[in-house]
Parts: structure tokens; C-alpha cells; sequence
């Protein structure tokens, strides 16, 4: 997998809007990736409708799962590397808890 993450810059306008910029490439990868996760999504939807094995629904959801899996480590590494490490070089050590609070609800999968 390329690494989508080097280049994300973060940006705090105010303590109620922080965004994230990630250059196009990244933008069009994770687009790809989204779309391809919600025509997964459509095609298991319409497994469920003509009663397919249920062992094989569950097989194309434990793929769904990985690959929106593969779009969340993509957004965290880019998170780490880019909104982190710039938060934490300007002394702003809240960020280190909000991070621990994010990767703590990506475990709960």
C-alpha cells in the first residue's frame, strides 16, 4: 500500500474548526476507496435480499470491514504525522489525549 500520508497539513482556525488538507491524490485515493466500500456495501445489501448463505455474507463483510479498515489507517497515519506532530511542536499537548482517544475507538472493531 503507498504511503497517502506525508503531505497532510493540519490546520486550527479556532478550537471548534480544525480541518485537515490532504493533497488531491490522497483525496482521489480515499474517494476511490470509499466508493469501492460502498458498492460493498450495495452488493451485500442485495445478498441479504436474495437470501444468500449467510456464510457467505459474512465473508464479503469481514472485507468490507478490512478495507474501511485500510481507509482509517491511511487517515490516522496522515492524523500522527501531520495534525499531531504539528500540534504537539506547538506545545499544544491536548492532542496526545484526543489521540488516545481516537485509536481507542478504532479498537473497539
Amino acid at each position: 500500500m503507498e504511503d497517502l500520508s506525508k503531505e497532510v497539513e493540519c490546520h486550527t482556525e479556532s478550537d471548534t474548526c480544525r480541518k485537515s488538507h490532504h493533497p488531491e491524490r490522497v483525496k482521489k485515493d480515499l474517494t476511490t476507496r470509499l466508493n469501492r466500500i460502498e458498492g460493498q456495501i450495495r452488493g451485500i445489501k442485495g445478498m441479504i435480499e436474495r437470501d444468500v448463505y449467510c456464510d457467505d455474507v459474512i465473508t464479503q463483510l469481514s472485507a468490507t470491514q478490512s478495507a474501511l479498515n485500510s481507509v482509517a489507517k491511511i487517515l490516522l497515519e496522515g492524523h500522527v504525522k501531520g495534525c499531531v506532530v504539528d500540534r504537539l511542536s506547538n506545545g499544544d499537548n491536548e492532542v496526545i489525549d484526543e489521540l488516545i482517544v481516537t485509536i481507542q475507538k478504532l479498537m473497539k472493531k
